[in-house]
């Protein structure tokens, strides 16, 4: 009796011990291009007008070249840089570099844009007043309260005489380098998603033109807006970002081959009739 339990215990170790090296196995064949050379899905975080929109109609382009490309909406700038850094999705589109530079100093991660897209001239939107002559003492202007946007506000609302900022402020512009204000602008500094529905209680509203778009306001009735052949246009151009380590990846290079097209840039021209340029 006891051999016989000898026995089935060493049986069941044997049994066990082969478990083990047959789930070995099966991992390493996954490290060399099972499971994870089998995902064909591309998962992009991104804004819903319009980068989404853009997104969605490269869908079919990249079905053609056997990927399939599924788009997450965020309504934040934040969290499509946290998804994309944890690797919840693939790539995100909602952002342009410095505000992306900025990101990683602050949360130091290292998230990387692969591939220009598109520029989205910012606009002053009439809110209580109609126009910068109507502009009185006092007057609240609403602005993005990010830093990058925020800089892109105030650099146009100086272009238009409303304030005039020290010499040395350019791209990195903050309330405090407000060297004139002769009507005494009240600036309130409000997250971008939320300043086309303040506009009631605001003077004007300086917006991004995906809020403006998704608000249903009209670029060319915005009381100014940003020139596409500015330094603005060419800094704060909208990129594809990726975590570092996937700059180089197989969904990477195949994202932005299908966005950068002749047929993506005349999709841009056709729906947003200037409020969304091409920038590649």
């Amino acid at each position: 009796m006891k051999n016989i339990k000898r026995f089935s215990i060493l049986a069941l170790a044997l049994v066990l011990a082969l478990g083990v090296f047959s789930a070995c196995g099966k991992s390493g064949g996954g490290e060399e291009g099972g499971d994870d050379s089998a995902d064909k899905t591309i998962t992009v975080a991104a804004s819903p007008t319009p980068h989404a929109e853009i997104l969605n109609s490269i869908s079919d382009a990249l079905a053609e070249e056997g990927w399939t490309l599924e788009v997450k909406e965020f309504e934040d700038y934040v969290q499509p840089n946290v998804a994309t850094t944890d690797g919840d999705v693939d790539a995100n589109y909602f952002q342009h570099v410095p505000y992306l530079d900025e990101y990683n100093q602050q949360n130091g991660t290292k998230l990387v844009a692969v591939g220009n897209v598109h520029y989205e001239p910012m606009g002053v939107y009439a809110g209580q007043k109609k126009s910068f002559d109507e502009l009185a003492e006092g007057d609240k202007i609403g602005i993005p309260n990010d830093a990058t946007n925020g800089a892109r506000a105030l650099l146009l609302l100086q272009d238009n005489g409303v304030i005039k900022l020290k010499d040395d402020a350019g791209v990195t512009a903050t309330e405090e380098d407000i060297a004139e204000n002769p009507k005494n602008i009240e600036i309130v500094p409000l997250e971008a998603a939320q300043i086309p529905g303040s506009l009631e209680d605001l003077a004007v509203g300086v917006i991004n033109a995906n809020y403006a778009i998704g608000a249903g306001l009209d670029i060319k009735g915005a009381l100014a807006t940003e020139a596409s052949d500015s330094l603005a246009a060419d800094t704060y151009v909208n990129v594809i970002v990726v975590n570092e380590e996937n700059k180089d990846s197989e969904k990477t290079k195949a994202l932005v081959k299908a966005i950068q097209t002749d047929a993506v840039k005349k999709f841009i021209e056709e729906k947003y009739n200037g409020a969304v340029v091409a920038k590649f």
